[in-house]
């Protein structure tokens, strides 16, 4: 007896050396897993085992019938560890501290606990009590950096709206001088979504936390960068530089109440900076039509056209044209996204100002009309927009009419007439539409990929996207109505 006693003695070290290796193997980075570990322990000493909190919840392993008085005590810290046997089982609990509250480890097997399997119990509760240590941890920081990632986007989407004040005034608590700047430039970073996580970091490293870095919350693999810094141009070029398969468009400076009409440069600059060697683009600046209008006229007519919101109370006024102002240039979707709301709410307001007008934005000249006049206003105070309502003022025909845009807009159509397959006609008709290119072929007497086709190669000829509604393709459309090539839209207002 005493030799098989000796016996096994000394296989006992080799054991006990494998399974504190084992549980040691659970800390390392890539094992630390608090089920895992429970798991192991279970098939460790042969029985069942159960990690809860004092509340009965269940954190791992297999739930067992434990006495309620008991484990009070233990996650009170009145006792540390208990023993019970019963029944035909055997059943050991230890206290395992957690940072947010205590816990349980309870073991229930047939067989009595020897002294490994106690031991085995014990150091388990220790490393247990670790990794929840260390995911607590874990844990706060990802709500640290996700709620931080959260307030960036509130500051781009109060840029969005044109609430500088507000924008500063939560910006100032944890970037402080961010926005201090009257203008800033605002750029797109798109890469693959599974690693926009990692050019996020990258951006806020590149640029020192000097810039508001945000992921955008419409597309899935763009990084949102608005800096009023010059620095910040080479180091996103830099950055896109270092990874394929990552692009940078860029606006012009802009002021920080004109964020979102930089965001639309930034993102049609995107577009081009797929064709350039070094992936990178910034927005041209070209003549745009309202440019070449005379200004007083212009927003002259822009408050006559803009008048039946002036009932309402001037913080819904100025939501209504925050939000139809990026749901005339992005998707419903997308402008939701953006801002911050439901779709519904987006298309809600738009039918708002839609009813209010006294027209229908599913009319493509409608839209473009109603664009004109929501960034006419922009930025000028309300005392420039007045306009006497005995004098009728300009009209939108008188705007159009002038020599330069008409100028303009023949230059811009023009470069469509070498093309003998006609596509200004395709435009024109598709257009007149409301963009559908199935009703459009349907008058050409074509198919509606041949209107697609057509349309799409017009692009590059006008420089311009037509596919996605926004200020390229309402530019378009502006071309056609100063050449009288469409008609100009009527509009009912709500008296």
């Amino acid at each position: 007896m005493a030799g098989r006693e000796d016996g096994n003695r000394q296989q006992g070290t080799p054991a006990g050396a494998a399974w504190a290796e084992e549980l040691l193997e659970h800390l390392r980075p890539a094992g630390r897993d608090v089920r895992r570990v429970v798991a192991w322990l279970a098939g460790t000493v042969r029985g069942s085992v159960a990690l809860q909190d004092a509340d009965g919840n269940l954190v791992a392993g297999t739930r067992l019938p434990l006495d309620h008085g008991l484990v009070t005590d233990i996650t009170a810290g009145r006792i540390a560890s208990a023993a019970w046997e019963g029944r035909g089982r055997h059943l050991r609990l230890v206290r395992v501290e957690h940072p947010s509250r205590a816990c349980v480890l309870a073991v229930s097997r047939e067989a009595p606990f020897d002294r490994r399997a106690a031991d085995v119990v014990t150091h388990t509760a220790q490393v247990i009590e670790l990794l929840l240590a260390a995911g607590e941890s874990t844990a706060a920081g990802h709500r640290l950096q996700r709620a931080t990632s959260d307030l960036r986007l509130a500051i781009l989407q109060l840029l969005m709206v044109e609430d500088t004040i507000a924008a500063r005034r939560v910006a100032a608590g944890l970037w402080p001088g961010l926005l201090d700047a009257e203008t800033a430039c605002v750029y797109v970073v798109e890469s693959d979504p599974a690693a926009r996580d990692r050019i996020a970091e990258e951006c806020l490293e590149g640029t020192r936390e000097e810039a508001l870095v945000v992921r955008c919350p419409a597309m899935d693999g763009h990084v949102i960068v608005v800096s009023p810094r010059e620095t910040t141009d080479d180091a996103l070029r830099s950055l896109v530089g270092r990874h394929p398969d990552t692009f940078l468009g860029g606006s012009v400076r802009q002021s920080l109440a004109r964020t979102a009409t930089a965001y639309g440069q930034a993102v049609s600059a995107l577009a081009v900076a797929h064709f350039r060697p070094d992936k990178t683009a910034v927005y041209a600046e070209r003549t745009h039509p309202e440019r070449l209008m005379d200004p007083t006229a212009l927003r002259g007519w822009t408050a006559r056209l803009l008048r039946p919101l002036d009932t309402l109370p001037h913080h819904t006024r100025a939501e209504l044209l925050a939000t139809n102002r990026l749901g005339l240039e992005f998707t419903a979707v997308n402008a939701a996204k953006v801002l911050g709301v439901s779709r519904n709410t987006v298309r809600a307001r738009m039918e708002r100002v839609e009813a209010l007008l006294g027209t229908d934005f599913a009319d493509l000249t409608v839209r473009a009309v109603v664009h004109l006049a929501v960034n006419t206003q922009i930025g000028l105070p309300d005392a420039q927009l007045a306009s006497d309502p005995a004098h009728p003022g300009p009209r939108l025909a008188d705007l159009l009419s002038g020599p330069a845009v008409r100028t303009w807009a023949q230059n811009l159509l023009g470069r469509l007439d070498a093309d003998a397959r006609n596509p200004r006609r395709t435009l024109r008709t598709w257009i007149a539409v409301g963009g559908n290119a199935e009703r459009a072929a349907q008058a050409l007497g074509m198919h509606a990929q041949t209107v697609r086709e057509h349309v799409r190669s017009a692009e590059p000829v006008l420089e311009r996207q037509l596919l996605a509604a926004g200020t390229d393709l309402y530019e378009v459309v502006l071309a056609h109505l100063a050449l009288g090539d469409l008609d100009l839209p009527v509009f009912h207002p709500r008296s």
